[in-house]
């Protein structure tokens, strides 16, 4: 009886741990190739700002991170460097630096979403018509999924 017991506990964990490593592997199996890096360096070089995502905000760990160099113009919005990986993940402009999950949530009806990103290790994602930049201060990285903040970066 102890050996079923102590079977069906290590089998348990070990589908438990295989489960976690596909929600964490699938996205990156998966992720399209990202943008070339010359084209994505030039457009975020002539952004109208520049910010930056860093690892040591109070929301992100070691799961949940951004770091480089984010370009906000009229028409996009551009990432040269690297996210960690994950599902869902949204980009939005918030009017307000925020820096962890909390902060977010409180001012989430205000934020507008600009779209999805789908790629790690930099991305391009077009502003949508009739989103004015110049109303927001702070570019933010969410995954929808599981509600968790990845990294933002004040970009006025």
């Amino acid at each position: 009886m102890l050996r079923w017991i102590v079977l069906s506990g290590t089998h348990a964990s070990m589908l438990a741990i295989g489960f976690a490593l596909g929600i964490y592997l699938l996205p990156i199996l998966i992720a399209p190739e990202g943008p070339d890096r010359e084209m994505l360096a030039q457009t975020t070089r002539s952004a109208l700002y520049r910010a930056e995502f860093r690892r040591d905000l109070s929301g992100s760990d070691f799961l949940h991170w951004g770091e480089g160099t984010v370009g906000v113009s009229p028409t996009s919005v551009t990432h040269e460097g690297r996210l960690a990986p994950g599902p869902d993940y949204k980009l939005y402009l918030v009017t307000e630096f925020v820096e962890d999950e909390e902060q977010f949530l409180s001012v989430r009806d205000t934020a507008v979403r600009i779209g999805d990103i789908k790629t790690f290790e930099g991305f391009l994602v077009e502003v949508p018509a009739g989103v004015d930049i110049e109303a927001y201060t702070t570019v933010l990285v969410w995954c929808e999924s599981f509600g968790e903040f990845i990294s933002a970066a004040k970009y006025r």
